[in-house]
């Protein structure tokens, strides 16, 4: 295989390497502030992260036999995690 780097061309007529060096520092930073602006000072992520359990509670509840023998064999493979004690929400 062949690397992901290769080695550039060096001897007679090649130009020489430049050092390019770019720092991101200041943009992360200017990023994340207008993330943390966007969301505003009423955001709770715990609150969100709750509203996102009760919304997986809601998806995977009132499943027929079949649609639970799917979730089930989901949960076994690792594929979705176990919720409600190894079985989804009645």
């Amino acid at each position: 295989m062949a690397p992901h780097h290769p080695t550039p061309p060096t001897g007679p007529g090649t130009p020489p390497l430049v050092d390019f060096t770019f720092d991101l520092t200041g943009i992360e930073v200017l990023r994340r502030a207008h993330v943390m602006e966007a969301l505003g000072p009423d955001w709770d992520p715990i609150e969100v992260l709750r509203g996102e359990e009760a919304a997986y509670d809601l998806l995977y509840s009132g499943l027929d036999e079949e649609q639970q023998r799917v979730y089930d064999d989901l949960v076994a493979a690792g594929v979705l995690p176990p919720r409600g004690g190894g079985h989804a929400a009645a």
